[in-house]
């Protein structure tokens, strides 16, 4: 009779593709008569056919059983099939696993031929029970007198090892003596498997370390040398005397051997090793990097990423090393493989320290102000023109298109560089000052959150900086291209809020003089209605502020002269801060009605002024000499109205500990509703309603005003009768009344949301918007984007470059901060007061590195001090009782730590 074989199933799934299920259930009917033949070979036929269908997904748990029959098979062809369709369906769950037992030892007990697919087979379906039963005949197995025989055991060995770990004591000293075979293969395979288990446990494989050196010493076989070098790397942490004996046969490895694989591992297992620590490893650690120095320079895209891989390990014990191929791992960050630019990046941060700083963020800097003209990609045959040619990758390369997601992490790690242990490496921070600038400018991601956090950092910490900062934030709020782009994707509107916040807290017009009509002027502008509502706030805020200290500078040289010149701000104040009071966002409208309200009362003040006339008891020169604003003022009392409300607190930084180290007032409870919940109230309803109810209830059983008795023990008897059920199921609530019980809820939060009394959170205010259908954008070319800003695009016009500075002032960054004064016990942090004096941290005297983004520079004053002094302002207060009492104000020239 004729039957179909495995090329005829072949050719008939091929020629049945419309129909293949049909032909699929045809050609299972015949197998299932088939494998039930006494033919054997047609059995094996039949299952060699069930194993390619399974390949295919099609089941044969089945057959199970037929296929043990052809694993028994005494012929080595049939045999091969057995096995063959054991490996390919066989799991730890079969059925008839436990009767392949005593076949497979059978097996191993026959021709070398038939326990060669005997140990081929068993090294993919064994189990712990077959590993424990046939432990003892694959141990035996390692001292065939056969080569290949002993190799196929070891192999095996491992898999035995795996599932039945208690085969060890049995099994390792067979495979430490193949350590010494004379067959190169066979040690090659002990080899393997030792390093394999070593992962495990390394510890237990330390007694085979002499017999490792001896093959890491005498091999020339690279492929088993970097097996040999890998288990050493796991042997090494745990035996403190391998690392020198291993140094010196690992470095004559380094430096001769040309195979880059085993160079590698060699490097690696120095790294994991500790073989470059101390003095005897410097030496090492020297050629080590030296050879991934070359790596990176390598065409190779695989040698340059293990290379950067490498090096970022090497950095933590040797930088110094690492930071000799600067210039080389920052060539990487153009490189096309985004996974290479990552690498680099990793390491341009790892290896950054006082001295190379500024040189490595400038160069990162410049690669964010590249224009992004070559935005196309090379096309196929471009890249395989460009591979095959014999011209370095890097040079034919175009440069690097920078993804949005690649420029936010190349702006995040520059931020993180230079906070890094509270700004540890920045010794020039005005030059630091200038990079956040220049980096909210050039970023075109979202960091501007990141930005304005490390300005106002900056600010509350190191005090010396103060007056550069208030005149480089001035020199921000008159930009317009951060107002105008407001909204945009990539806008860094956010630095807006530190510069204001900086003008209002930190300015000390005695330290730093500028212009405060111009100040007013950008902090007041009528375009600030389109910035976001919370940096509107703290606009309307700084203007009072500034306003407070230029009206108390104006009074202390007050000029009959200069009345007209304070009202006209007053006015000017008045009518730009009047359509925010209308504003729908409460934090905006109360700023600006408390300073409209402060204003009001100044322009009153005002408008009842009369310059003092002149006698000869108080001439200019006296009264310029003896400044006396409370006793004999001659200018409006109004203009020391708003300076106290904000100068009284010096600006400091605040400790990370301080706010949890606030002791809870007595009485308050923090878990406490402010404002009852929704649930609660009805809650409250429903039990009032359910008590007037049973008092009514009660009420109309009561006759001539007494009750009862039997009345009211029957209706004891039934509320103990009902107390004996359980209780009723919950209403299950339908879709209507959800419908109407969320539209209730909506109404109720619309009228809400603008009360200042309800306390609702950002998502109760502003729902959030629909969800976007991703699938639905199109894919487009981006050719016509326009490019990044380059170094001379008028948005970078005013970054000018920094000047060479000889003589540095010293900065003091205070890292501690400042803890409350009634801090809690449990508080490990020290209290203000009690705190260590900060390091100081000195600029180096070497002139600034020159990069392609210059940074913003505002003009020197000949004789400013490194670190302005603060201003006393005696003023004198009447007392509440019959005496006066005088008082010396605190330094001013600095607000609140944060915006009051």
């Amino acid at each position: 009779m004729w039957e179909r074989t495995l090329q005829d199933l072949i050719r008939g799934l091929r020629a049945n593709k419309a129909d293949e299920s049909k032909f699929i259930a045809t050609a299972l009917d015949e197998i299932r008569r088939e494998v039930r033949s006494k033919d054997m070979q047609l059995k094996a036929g039949a299952v060699l056919k069930l194993t390619y269908l399974e390949m295919l997904g099609y089941d044969m748990s089945w057959a199970s059983f037929n296929v043990l029959e052809v694993m028994s098979s005494p012929r080595i062809h049939l045999k091969s099939v057995g096995y063959l369709a054991a490996v390919q369906s066989f799991t730890q769950d079969t059925d008839v696993m436990m009767l392949t037992t005593n076949t497979i030892k059978k097996d191993l007990a026959s021709t070398p031929a038939d326990i060669a697919v005997t140990l081929n087979g068993l090294s993919h379906i064994v189990t712990p029970d077959l590993a424990r039963d046939l432990s003892p005949e694959l141990i035996a197995m390692l001292t065939h007198s056969r080569a290949h025989i002993r190799k196929r055991a070891i192999l095996a060995m491992y898999k035995v090892l795996a599932k039945y770990p208690e085969a060890a004591p049995n099994g390792l000293p067979r495979l430490r003596e193949r350590l010494e075979d004379a067959d190169p293969g066979v040690v090659a395979a002990t080899a393997n498997v030792l390093c394999e288990l070593a992962r495990r446990n390394p510890r237990d494989y330390l007694p085979l370390a002499p017999q490792l050196f001896q093959i890491l010493t005498t091999s020339s076989n690279n492929w088993m040398l970097i097996k040999i070098v890998k288990l050493f790397g796991s042997l090494s942490p745990h035996e403190p005397r391998l690392v020198k004996k291993l140094q010196s046969p690992i470095t004559n490895l380094i430096s001769t051997t040309p195979a880059i694989s085993l160079l590698y591992e060699c490097v690696h297992t120095c790294i994991i090793g500790g073989m470059l620590e101390g003095s005897s490893g410097y030496a090492l650690a020297q050629t080590c990097v030296s050879k991934l120095a070359a790596f990176i320079e390598d065409a190779d895209q695989n040698l340059k990423y293990i290379a950067l891989m490498a090096m970022a390990k090497i950095i933590p014990s040797h930088p110094e090393l690492i930071a000799q191929y600067q210039d080389t791992i920052l060539a990487s960050i153009d490189d096309q493989d985004i996974s290479i630019r990552m690498r680099a990046l990793d390491l341009v941060s790892a290896m950054a320290n006082r001295d190379n700083l500024q040189s490595i963020v400038q160069q990162l800097l410049s690669h964010l102000v590249r224009s992004g003209s070559s935005s196309v990609l090379p096309t196929a045959a471009q890249s395989l023109a460009q591979s095959a040619t014999a011209t370095s990758a890097s040079t034919a390369m175009p440069p690097a298109t920078q993804s949005p997601a690649y420029r936010l992490v190349l702006s995040q790690r520059i931020l993180d560089v230079c906070s890094q242990d509270t700004y540890e490496n920045v010794t020039d921070f005005e030059w630091y000052l200038s990079v956040l600038v220049d980096l909210s400018y050039v970023a075109n991601v979202n960091v501007g959150a990141r930005i304005r956090d490390q300005l106002v950092d900056v600010i509350g910490r190191v005090r010396a900086v103060r007056p550069y900062a208030v005149k480089l934030m001035v020199k921000l709020l008159g930009d317009d291209n951060f107002v105008e782009e407001t909204g945009d994707e990539g806008s860094c509107a956010e630095v807006l809020w530190a510069a204001a916040w900086i003008c209002g807290e930190g300015n000390s017009y005695a330290s730093a003089p500028v212009n405060p009509t111009q100040l007013l002027t950008y902090l007041l502008q009528p375009s600030i209605a389109r910035l976001a509502f919370d940096i509107v706030a703290v606009y309307i805020h700084a203007a009072t502020k500034v306003f407070g200290q230029w009206a108390s500078h104006m009074a202390e040289g007050w000029a009959d002269g200069m009345l007209t010149d304070v009202k006209a701000m007053v006015d000017m104040v008045i009518e730009r801060v009047t359509p925010f009071s209308a504003s729908p966002h409460i934090e905006v409208q109360e700023r600006a009605a408390n300073t409209l309200q402060l204003f009001a009362f100044i322009q009153r003040d005002l408008s009842t002024f009369r310059p003092r006339p002149a006698n000869g008891l108080h001439d200019d020169a006296a009264s310029t000499s003896s400044f006396d604003p409370i006793a004999e003022p001659h200018f409006p009392k109004s203009l020391y109205l708003i300076r106290p409300l904000f100068n009284s607190h010096e600006l400091n930084p605040v400790a990370r500990a301080a706010q949890a180290s606030v002791p809870v007032p007595e009485g308050l409870d923090l878990d406490a509703w402010i404002v009852p919940s929704q649930q609660r109230r009805q809650e409250e309803q429903e039990d009032a309603a359910a008590k007037a109810k049973k008092s009514k209830k009660g009420k109309g059983k009561e006759t001539n005003g007494t009750k009862s008795a039997k009345s009211g023990k029957r209706r004891q008897r039934e509320e103990d009768l009902v107390d004996s059920y359980p209780p009723p199921e919950p209403e299950v609530e339908t879709a209507e009344e959800r419908a109407e019980r969320e539209r209730l809820k909506a109404e109720r939060l619309e009228r809400m949301k603008d009360d200042p009394y309800y306390i609702m959170d950002d998502s109760m205010r502003n729902p959030p918007p629909p969800a976007i259908d991703v699938d639905s954008i199109p894919v487009v070319r981006l050719d016509d984007m326009p490019p990044m800003p380059k170094g001379d695009d008028p948005r970078l016009a005013s970054l000018r470059d920094m000047p060479i500075r000889r003589a540095l002032p010293s900065f003091v960054v205070e890292k501690d901060g400042e803890m409350p004064a009634n801090a809690s016990p449990r508080s490990s942090q020290p209290v203000s007061g009690q705190q260590t004096p900060a390091p100081s941290i000195s600029w180096s005297s070497s002139p600034a590195p020159t990069s392609s983004v210059p940074a913003y520079v505002v003009e020197d004053d000949a004789d400013r001090p490194s670190t302005p002094e603060p201003i006393k302002v005696k003023s004198k207060k009447k007392a509440t009782g019959t005496g006066k009492k005088k008082r010396t104000a605190k330094p001013e020239g600095n607000g609140a730590a944060t915006p009051n």
